[in-house]
């Protein structure tokens, strides 16, 4: 299965302002893909014609209107009501006083309720992954698989419920001991992108709801159905336990809500996946107000391939890292540096490979290659290759955007190029991998580590030495090194958000900034 992987507001979805209830001509209307009866299993999530984009123990939404769209075909899914700045106001007042009642309660039957939402997605995981590969445009098995990573930080989380604890230590005073509790922080605010619209909100709330934290969702506006459906089923397993539906309220929304988020006081945590431009900017406007925040930003994933390299396993590594959700992960791979002694072989071998990749609608499940998630994508894809070509790199395969319907772009490999180029330091979300000859280890371990973000690294050898130097202070100074594996994948969020079992993102690069998950959801 390929597991795993951005904006206040970078993707806009096509907007337009109806007064409720709304009114199209029956005619737009029966385009809508939820209208045909292919897609009726949409109603399954308890999605409609027209969705309200608020939840808050409620539904409801009085800003504009959206319509979501295939990236496959271009074609219409359904519509959804954003919220207004008027109801971001009223969300976060009675998230608020959910969290009075939610604080409350022990944090092992916190965990139950985390464990019930877990089962919850588990019934709907086929449908609930079928959306994600309709809607964002990932083949079908990450689809599903993206699913199964929430089901699975549920899962991790539930025992976390039992074992948030803290020293016991010896007082100057006798007859005294220092105890260290955690408390909640209260207010927790998550921010997503297209690329991963249910999984990183998972790892957030899931995490965020044992601790004793309430949560506020705005998803990327272009996959707010995903938004929608997912805040369906966790709403229904806090309504069934009689608790305030307010402990995992979402609010669909363009960059006024995103904004509105960094800038409010109430909210104790924000957490932002997205560009490193725009995480910037939010982490300026949370930092203003003494805030504090937890961003996953951007990434020039590097893999490398030594002559000792096993040739079997770096090309379908670096195929599978490189257009895995069509480029659009934060893991996947952008840079392929390898040894001048096997570099012709390596390339020959890997267009050979990328001419079998299968490529169609990514809902078929025997298609491994879908495509880009906007027309955006596909322009800032024809740019990037286009200026690759300028700084003197050769597109050896790809290069050109599909002669079908939907955002289609050939899966792209470029050579030539000098290691410094200024487009290879670009992180461009689209399949485009940049392919280097290196001479020795110093030199490559530099490359590798000379761009401003540092998020997934690969090395490919059998050379321990190497391995355990590359693991080390002079190796990759990325958050998640990788031996003879792929760069893209991170379980259950590890890198992301646990940051116990990998060396995390505690570097100074332009990916994140993260400390221990507890660390992050509450206070001493």
């Amino acid at each position: 299965m390929w597991r795993l992987p951005r904006a206040l507001c970078v993707h806009a979805a096509k907007t337009s302002k109806l007064p409720a209830p709304w009114s199209r001509p029956a005619a737009f209307m029966s385009t809508l893909l939820i209208n045909q009866p292919q897609y009726a299993w949409l109603k399954e999530l308890g999605l409609r014609e027209e969705n309200e984009g608020v939840y808050n123990g409620s539904w409801g939404g009085r800003g504009e209107v959206i319509t979501t769209y295939c990236p496959a075909n271009n074609e219409p899914i359904a519509r959804v009501r954003q919220a207004s700045v008027a109801d971001y106001e009223e969300t976060v007042k009675k998230a608020k006083e959910a969290w009075k009642i939610w604080a409350d309660i022990p944090a092992p039957k916190r965990g139950e309720i985390v464990r019930q939402i877990g089962d919850a997605l588990r019934e709907k995981i086929q449908v609930l992954g079928s959306l994600v590969s309709l809607e964002m445009g990932k083949i079908l098995v990450e689809g599903v698989g993206e699913v199964q990573e929430y089901v699975d930080i549920c899962d991790y989380a539930v025992g976390l419920s039992r074992m948030i604890g803290g020293p016991i230590l010896p007082s100057e005073r006798p007859g005294h001991a220092l105890i260290e509790q955690w408390n909640p922080v209260g207010l927790v605010g998550i921010i997503t992108a297209f690329n991963f619209p249910v999984a990183v909100y998972g790892w957030n709330n899931a995490i965020a709801m044992i601790c004793g934290n309430v949560c506020l969702w705005k998803g990327a506006p272009t996959t707010s159905l995903i938004s929608v459906a997912v805040t369906k089923i966790i709403a229904k397993v806090l309504e069934d336990n009689k608790l305030p539906g307010a402990i995992c309220s979402l609010t669909c929304g363009g960059a006024d809500i995103g904004t509105a988020m960094a800038k409010d006081e109430r909210v104790n945590l924000l957490s932002f996946t997205g560009s490193t431009q725009v995480g910037k900017q939010v982490a300026l406007m949370v930092q203003e107000r003494f805030g504090r925040s937890l961003l996953e930003l951007g990434g020039n994933n590097a893999i490398i391939a030594f002559e000792d390299a096993d040739l079997s396993l770096v090309v379908p590594s670096a195929l599978f890292a490189a257009v895995g959700t069509a480029g659009q992960r934060c893991t996947t791979a952008r840079r392929l540096f390898v040894h001048e002694s096997i570099h012709d072989e390596v390339v020959n071998r890997l267009k050979k490979a990328y001419a079998q990749i299968r490529v169609g609608n990514p809902w078929d499940s025997n298609v491994l290659y879908g495509p880009l998630h906007t027309k955006q994508a596909v322009s800032m894809f024809l740019g990037a290759v286009e200026e690759a070509k300028k700084e003197g790199g050769t597109v050896v395969y790809g290069g050109k955007v599909m002669d079908r319907p939907g955002n289609y772009v050939e899966p792209t490999i470029v050579t030539g190029l000098a290691h410094d180029a200024s487009i290879a330091h670009t992180e461009t979300f689209a399949p485009i991998l940049y392919v280097f000859k290196f001479k020795n280890e110093e030199e490559v371990f530099a490359w590798n580590n000379e761009v401003k973000q540092g998020l997934s690294s690969s090395i490919f050898t059998k050379d321990l030495g190497r391995i355990f130097r590359w693991l080390g202070p002079k190796g990759s100074d990325c958050g998640i090194v990788n031996v003879n594996i792929p760069t893209s994948g991170a379980e259950i969020g590890g890198a992301f958000v646990l940051s116990t079992t990998v060396k995390t993102f505690l570097w100074p690069k332009e990916s994140s900034f993260s400390k221990g998950v507890l660390d992050e959801h509450s206070l001493i």
